[in-house]
């Protein structure tokens, strides 16, 4: 409660006062207005890389340059600061990041031991009347000592002889330097920062009959970074990097979001190193605390193949089970390949939601999956659900241990029957899926199934039209 109503009286002291915020008087300082050009890479995982190109006037020898607006989050270590116009004895000294920003409860805090000036006003007459105190502490209050004796709490206003150089109203990249030659030079600033982020989202409808979708992607761009980056030259990559892992600056407080759709854009994709780099081809503005969007790529009419699967476990093909399930969910998958009109480009990782029209023609969203990176050519594979009309019972009607004992030289023989039911009024194919332990070998089987592999066995199940299908099989595993 004690800042909340002692930062209206430093504000408003701060307000009359003709202090300075931005750095010492023997200062160059560069601000957005002498900004050129500005590129911003921005990787997948809170990660950026930005190179901000400023023209400015520079002193001959010792320079101290204070580079305003950068990042909030910029990781000051990766910040590498070079001369295009005279870079021939052009040295770094120093640098040093200040980002303990100004207000009025940090400016009080700075003041910690150090003298100010307590301003009272007589609530009659208007008179003013001005102590000197010094600053003892600001943990839960402040705490004033007077010449005759120690206050705390507001007593009224507090006035400041000065602003800490090492305090500013934006954050700042001080930089001692020497410069070969005086006047306007070309000046490009290039640091990792955290705070911006990007992902892909997708979005498909399938047709009537499943057998087609359309597929929109999108890039979904959030600057949490604490600058703003206008008319920025914008490139995304899409990769897995390693990366040394280090904390990470906390949020300075919570970021409302504006969100804005850009038109349909021109994303260029390009191979680099061992990931996909994308290019925006045209400037851009992130502006801070903003998630936009970007057209990635748009597809039509994508082949789609449509699959009901279910999957089994291992378990019960080493113990008696009896009932393994009763009305057992059958999942829903569609796949489609990366290649085509629209498509055969690298799809960075991302979420696919897909919807489908109703019979009135109102698209109703049927599911979603995560896709990882993947590169053209290859299938993506989604998980939409688990259908409603189509579900299984499942038991095991034999069981019997063959050989075995201690750990090794098992041998058991089991027999299942699955009953695929469907009250769909068309027919379906159920996908039955069965993880096979050790060396198995099928006896008997009311179909035929295939090895999916070395350990899997799969059957192609027809079920009719508000009917039901019996499979039934006997196998023998051996450990």
């Amino acid at each position: 409660m004690y800042r909340t109503v002692l930062n209206p009286l430093i504000a408003g002291m701060l307000a009359v006062s003709p202090l300075a915020s931005a750095g010492p008087r023997d200062e160059a300082v560069s601000t957005m207005a002498d900004q050129q050009s500005v590129a911003v890479t921005i990787y997948n995982d809170n990660l950026a890389l930005v190179k901000d190109a400023r023209q400015v006037k520079l002193g001959r020898d010792l320079n101290r340059l204070a580079w305003r607006e950068v990042s909030a989050q910029m990781r000051p270590e990766t910040a590498q600061l070079r001369n295009a116009s005279n870079p021939g004895g052009f040295r770094l000294l120093e640098q040093n990041f200040d980002f303990d920003l100004l207000t009025p409860d940090k400016l009080l805090d700075k003041y910690v031991g150090r003298e100010v000036t307590v301003i009272r006003t007589n609530p009659a007459t208007g008179a003013e009347t001005r102590e000197t105190a010094t600053v003892l502490s600001t943990n839960n209050g402040v705490v004033l000592k007077f010449a005759d004796r120690i206050e705390t709490g507001a007593p009224g206003r507090i006035a400041f002889p000065g602003v800490p150089d090492t305090l500013r109203d934006k954050p700042t990249l001080v930089i001692s330097l020497l410069n070969p030659a005086a006047g306007s030079q070309n000046l490009e600033l290039s640091y990792l920062t955290g705070g911006l982020s990007w992902r892909a989202d997708y979005v498909a409808e399938l047709n009537a009959d499943d057998s087609v979708l359309d597929l929109n992607g999108w890039v979904t761009l959030t600057n949490q970074s604490g600058a703003a980056y206008p008319n920025a030259k914008l490139q995304l990559v899409a990769g897995d990097l390693n990366r040394v892992r280090e904390a990470q600056p906390m949020p300075r407080a919570m970021m409302a979001m504006a969100a804005k759709v850009a038109d349909a854009a021109e994303m260029q994709q390009e191979s680099l190193f061992e990931y996909h780099l994308y290019t925006l081809q045209r400037p851009t503005t992130l502006a801070e605390n903003q998630t936009k969007q970007v057209a990635l790529m748009s597809a039509t009419r994508v082949p789609v193949n449509k699959e009901f699967l279910l999957t089994g476990a291992d378990y019960y093909y080493s113990g008696q089970v009896g009932e393994i399930g009763q009305k057992m969910k059958v999942g829903v998958y569609v796949d489609f390949r990366n290649k085509g009109e629209g498509l055969g480009i690298p799809l960075p990782k991302g979420v696919i939601r897909v919807y489908k029209k109703d019979s009135q023609g109102n698209a109703q969203f049927v599911g979603e999956d995560r896709i990882d990176h993947t590169p053209k050519n290859e299938t993506l594979r989604l998980k939409l659900g688990d259908a409603f009309d189509v579900t299984a019972d499942k038991k095991q009607t034999a069981f019997q241990k063959l050989a075995g004992s201690g750990r090794y030289n098992y041998v058991f023989e089991s027999a299942y029957e699955i009953v695929l039911k469907n009250a769909k009024s068309e027919p379906v194919t159920v996908t039955v899926r069965e993880p096979m332990p050790g060396d198995w070998a099928m006896l008997a089987e009311s179909q035929a199934h295939t090895k999916a592999a070395s350990g899997t066995a799969e059957w192609k199940v027809k079920v009719p039209a508000e009917g039901q299908t019996k499979l039934s099989y006997r196998v023998r595993v051996r450990y």
